[in-house]
């Protein structure tokens, strides 16, 4: 059984999935610890599912390091199998990176290398593309910049906004990181050969 620890910074819609995924009996990964860096919404939705979280919230550390450090202390006691970035807001440092890659996954609203960042959404809309998707990547060093693992093209329809898109963004991206999870764990994805 895999054994996952989950990272949010908002409302945890995918991790919120996620948890509902490994409810069921033949799904090969459990959800063990939820963290946050900061109080969140999403820290909702481990506590509805008897599964513990915990808080390193970044402003009160003096740098991104001691706030990294601490993050991967936090982690470290769960001994998870694989790290998932589930709408975390903030980039990790190199080491926290470097300790946990290529067992650390992200998803992001685009499809990349298209659209990286903050405001994947926000940013296809405003490049007037007819598409655009949904990504789940290993996390390196650079800005949404991993190897892919698993990506999907979303329409951009007319009239969309950014929260009209995003809203049909998520289902697909729930989607594929419930299926990269199951991939991960069943050892039909092995992360050690993706580069």
């Amino acid at each position: 059984m895999l054994t996952v620890a989950v990272l949010i910074s908002g409302t945890g819609s995918n991790l919120r999935a996620l948890l509902e995924a490994a409810r069921h009996p033949d799904y090969p990964a459990r959800v063990v610890v939820v963290g946050a860096d900061r109080e969140a919404a999403g820290l909702a939705h481990p506590e509805d599912f008897g599964i513990p979280s915990f808080l390193v919230p970044y402003e009160r550390f003096d740098s991104r390091e001691a706030w990294g450090e601490e993050l991967h202390r936090q982690l470290s006691a769960w001994r998870p199998d694989l790290v998932v970035l589930s709408g975390l807001m903030r980039l990790l440092p190199p080491a926290v990176v470097a300790a946990w890659s290529p067992r650390l996954i992200n998803t992001h609203p685009a499809f990349l290398p298209e659209f990286p960042g903050a405001h994947g959404v926000r940013d296809a809309l405003a490049a007037g593309v007819a598409q655009t998707g949904a990504s789940v990547i290993v996390v390196d060093d650079g800005v949404d910049s991993g190897p892919i693992l698993a990506q999907e093209r979303v329409a951009v329809l007319p009239g969309d906004d950014i929260a009209s898109l995003h809203e049909r963004i998520k289902p697909v991206e729930r989607r594929l990181l419930i299926d990269v999870v199951r991939r991960i764990a069943t050892g039909e994805l092995d992360l050690e050969d993706i580069h």
